[in-house]
């Protein structure tokens, strides 16, 4: 059995290879291999990082996440993409994180350099089903579309 233990130095370190990224995020699994029926992970962000708004839904998953540290805003949407809730999640000012039914809509924006999440997902590790994408969104590729997202 093996202790994870997680500190200011392991977020520094996660933070540290995000900011190098051109995604500018970084994950640091602690769960041992992707078929483990819980995965948890760090995921360290920058502003800048674009997280495609998406679903867990096929397979259906919840999915809950604690800020450590930094400042993000989570989005909620509708099955149109309208905005129906945005909670600033910040441990300072004690509100620390979410827990998001399997099929809702959701991204984040991170509004803090070196913030750092801890996530917990229903396991087995499965990549995002392409219908779980949000249509409305804006692509990966769409640089304008993403900026006005982001500063939405």
């Amino acid at each position: 059995m093996t202790i994870q233990l997680i500190n200011q130095e392991l977020l520094d370190e996660t933070s540290r290879k995000a900011a190098e990224t051109p995604r500018l995020r970084m994950n640091y699994n602690i769960h041992n291999r992707l078929d483990d029926p819980v995965n948890r992970m760090l995921n360290a962000l920058d502003p800048g990082t674009y997280l495609c708004p998406h679903r867990h839904l096929t397979p259906p998953k919840t999915e809950s996440y604690v800020v450590l540290r930094g400042e993000l805003d989570a989005l909620i949407f509708d099955d149109n993409g309208n905005l129906i809730q945005k909670i600033t999640l910040n441990p300072e000012t004690g509100n620390y994180g979410i827990d998001i039914p399997a099929g809702v809509w959701h991204s984040m924006i991170v509004k803090q350099p070196g913030t750092v999440i801890y996530e917990v997902k229903e396991g087995p590790f499965t990549p995002i089903a392409h219908e779980d994408f949000a249509p409305w969104a804006p692509k990966p590729d769409d640089e304008i579309a993403i900026k006005a997202f982001l500063n939405s």
